[in-house]
């Protein structure tokens, strides 16, 4: 770092986002992105935009806001967009944190929430999964904390009961629960905790276009909570970065979110190959979480899980691997098209010789 750089700032650790190469014929399932391609109107509707390109882009998000509002069955009033979830992360901690009051989660998740909180000197309260990688709820109860919570959480793939979420908005009345539900729409019907919106004041909810709806390059993301908390929010968008969602990615955003059918049948195919996919993985001797999300959380004792995701990187199929305390011997391992998979299965096979049956 240069000798200017703020000393507030010296011990930060960036957020380390997967790999990003630029290879041909790669096979890439280590960030969560979605393999298909947007919805059919988006770039249209992108095209549409441009002659305007000259002038801001709506500060209010409205049109974009409505669409998103319909998909979930709000008022518009309760949506805010931001520039990817991540964003709408900040905002959220920037109103609802500071110095005096702390952020709580859990040890093993989104490791964006603490590179956040040392950004802002905000404290954090680390609570620890069980050992089967289970959130417990109960640790939760009455914290008198601000608390995020990612259902399903990343990088366990596990999906935490709406009840169970439910108590812990009720036993902290006082304090706002973000619930960042990046990967809640891979989950069965009803995962949501859009449906407690009406009886909670306290709630956030986090969401991304990035997984389901395909536009991970477009950065958009949003939150959905109360008037009042959307309100807090935009306080501190508006000082901050009032134009934040452009123009373009606002005008791909409602296409894609408008397009029901394409989202249905898009979600519908990533479901099939991720049973595929975790069937071929158990007959081949490993252990793989049922996973709610796009992507699967597995451990073997085939091979060290270091060396195989080295020897798939080698052969062009990247996957994730943390080098961190609980998650040195797991794999992450983004769902992609069928034809992707099957390169995955050859490397793996090439890898650790014949399945383990």
């Amino acid at each position: 770092m240069s000798r200017f750089f703020t000393p507030t700032l010296a011990s930060l650790e960036p957020y380390t986002p997967g790999e990003q190469p630029k290879l041909p014929n790669l096979v890439k399932l280590n960030a969560n992105e979605n393999p298909y391609p947007p919805a059919p109107g988006v770039a249209e509707a992108v095209a549409a935009v441009i002659p305007g390109l000259r002038l801001y882009s709506d500060l209010t998000a409205r049109t974009l806001c409505e669409a998103i509002a319909a998909h979930w069955g709000v008022a518009p009033e309760c949506i805010l967009c931001g520039n990817g979830s991540d964003e709408n992360l900040l905002l959220a901690l920037r109103a609802f944190c500071d110095e005096t009051h702390p952020a709580a989660f859990a040890d093993i998740t989104y490791s964006f929430y603490a590179v956040l909180c040392d950004l802002m000197h905000i404290p954090t309260h680390i609570l620890p999964l069980r050992q089967d990688f289970t959130i417990d709820l109960t640790a939760y109860h009455g914290l008198g904390e601000t608390i995020v919570i990612a259902n399903p959480n990343a990088p366990t793939s596990l999906l935490a009961p709406v009840q169970g979420i439910e108590e812990v908005l009720r036993t902290n009345p006082d304090n706002v629960v973000i619930v960042d539900e990046t990967y809640v729409e891979f989950a069965p019907d009803g995962s949501s905790c859009v449906s407690l919106l009406d009886r909670y004041d306290n709630l956030v909810i986090t969401h991304t276009f990035s997984k389901t709806h395909n536009l991970a390059g477009a950065r958009l993301g949003y939150c959905i909570a109360s008037p009042a908390l959307i309100a807090d929010m935009n306080r501190v968008k508006f000082s901050y970065s009032p134009y934040n969602v452009n123009a373009m990615t606002q005008a791909a955003g409602t296409a894609a979110i408008r397009d029901e059918a394409y989202f249905r049948d898009v979600r519908g195919r990533l479901l099939a190959t991720r049973d595929d996919t975790t069937r071929r993985l158990r007959e081949r001797g490993f252990t793989v979480e049922d996973s709610a999300t796009n992507f699967l959380f597995v451990t073997t004792d085939r091979m060290p899980c270091r060396d195989i995701f080295t020897r798939l990187r080698e052969r062009g199929i990247l996957i994730r691997y943390f080098d961190a305390p609980r998650l040195s011997d797991h794999l992450r391992i983004t769902i992609g098209t069928p034809d992707q998979m099957e390169r995955f299965f050859a490397a793996l096979d090439e890898i650790l010789g014949h399945p383990a049956q």
